[in-house]
C-alpha cells in the first residue's frame, strides 16, 4: 500500500474510535437536557458554518445544478435522516446494541456498491463480512431478550440509520470523483440543515437551555467539533483514495469501544443502569467483530 492507503486507513480508525466513544456521550443528556430533534439541528447548524468557512477559505469551486439533486438526496442520507434516526435510536436503546448494530453497514454498502459502483466483493471482504454480520445479527436478536437498557424500536431506528448511512458513502463516492470532497460535504451538510429545520423548530423552543450545565456544552461540543466536524473530514479523506466498503468495514471497530466505555460507566462510574448491558454474549460478539475487521483489513494475496 501506498502512503495515502495508509492515511486513509489511520482517518478511519480514528474516525471510528470517535464514533464508539459518542455512543454513550451523547446519550447522556438525551432528553433531559436536550431532545434528538433538537440535538441534530444544534450539530447541523454549528457544522454548516465550520464547514463552509473550511470551504471559502481552502475550496474555490462551484457545482454543476444538474448535481444539486443527488447533492441533496446525500444531505438527506447522510446528514438529516443519518443523525435523527441515530439520535432518536440511541436515545432509547443500549450504546452497545447501537454499535454493534451499527455493523451492519458493511453489508448493505456492498449490495449498494454492487449495483451503483459494480464493485467487485473480494474473498477476504466476503469472509470477513459474514463473520461480523453474524455476530450483530446474533446480538440483536439476543438484546430484544436481555434485560438492560436495549429497546426493539431503537435497535430498529439504529439499523434505518445503518442503511442511509450506507447508501451516502455510495452516493458521495460517485460526486467526489468529480468534485472536492469538502465541497460535497459542504452542500450535503447545507440540504440536511434544510430538511430537518422544519421538524426542529418546536423542539428547539421547548429546549431549556437555561439549564445547560458545563457537561451539557462539553458532550454538545464533542458531538459538534470531533464526532460530525472531524469525523467526516476523516471519513471523506479516507474515501478520496480507498473505496466505500472499506470505509464501512472500520465500523467493525465500533463495538469495542462502545463496550469498554459502558463497562468504565457501570463498573468504575458505578452506574447501574448500564451494568445489565454487560455479558458473555456482547463480548463474544465483540471478539467476533475484531476478527471480522482483521479479515477485511487483509490484502488480497497476490498470485506468483
Amino acid at each position: 500500500m501506498n502512503a495515502n492507503i495508509y492515511k486513509a486507513h489511520f482517518a478511519l480508525f480514528g474516525a471510528n474510535v470517535i464514533y464508539g466513544l459518542n455512543y454513550i456521550i451523547a446519550k447522556g443528556i438525551m432528553p433531559h437536557k436536550i431532545s434528538p430533534t433538537a440535538f441534530v439541528f444544534i450539530r447541523l447548524a454549528c457544522c454548516v458554518v465550520l464547514f463552509w468557512a473550511l470551504k471559502f477559505m481552502f475550496v474555490k469551486e462551484k457545482v454543476e445544478r444538474k448535481d444539486l439533486l443527488r447533492l441533496a438526496l446525500c444531505g438527506l442520507l447522510g446528514a438529516a435522516a443519518n443523525m435523527l434516526f441515530f439520535f432518536h435510536g440511541i436515545n432509547i436503546t443500549s450504546p452497545v446494541d447501537a454499535s454493534i448494530i451499527m455493523t451492519a453497514t458493511p453489508v448493505l454498502v456492498f449490495i449498494f456498491s454492487f449495483f451503483i459502483l459494480k464493485e467487485r466483493m473480494t474473498k477476504n471482504k466476503f469472509i470477513g463480512t459474514v463473520i461480523a454480520g453474524i455476530a450483530a445479527i446474533f446480538l440483536i436478536a439476543y438484546g430484544n431478550k436481555s434485560e438492560g437498557t436495549s429497546s426493539l424500536l431503537g435497535n430498529f431506528l439504529v439499523f434505518c440509520n445503518a442503511a442511509s448511512y450506507g447508501l451516502y458513502l455510495v452516493l458521495a463516492k460517485t460526486l467526489m470523483r468529480k468534485y472536492n470532497a469538502l465541497t460535497v460535504i459542504c452542500w450535503m451538510f447545507l440540504f440536511g440543515l434544510l430538511l430537518v429545520t422544519p421538524f426542529s423548530i418546536q423542539p428547539i423552543m421547548d429546549t431549556n437551555f437555561a439549564g445547560f450545565t458545563t457537561n451539557t456544552y462539553l458532550v454538545i461540543g464533542f458531538v459538534v467539533l470531533f464526532t460530525t466536524f472531524t469525523t467526516y473530514l476523516l471519513n471523506l479523506y479516507a474515501l478520496n483514495h480507498v473505496m466505500p466498503s472499506v470505509t464501512s468495514s472500520y465500523i467493525y471497530l465500533q463495538p469495542v469501544i462502545s463496550f469498554a466505555m459502558v463497562s468504565i460507566y457501570a463498573f468504575i462510574l458505578m452506574k447501574e443502569e448500564y451494568a445489565q448491558d454487560i455479558n458473555i454474549v456482547k463480548i463474544l460478539s465483540c471478539v467476533m467483530v475484531v476478527i471480522g475487521v482483521y479479515i477485511i483489513s487483509k490484502p488480497p494475496k497476490k498470485l506468483a
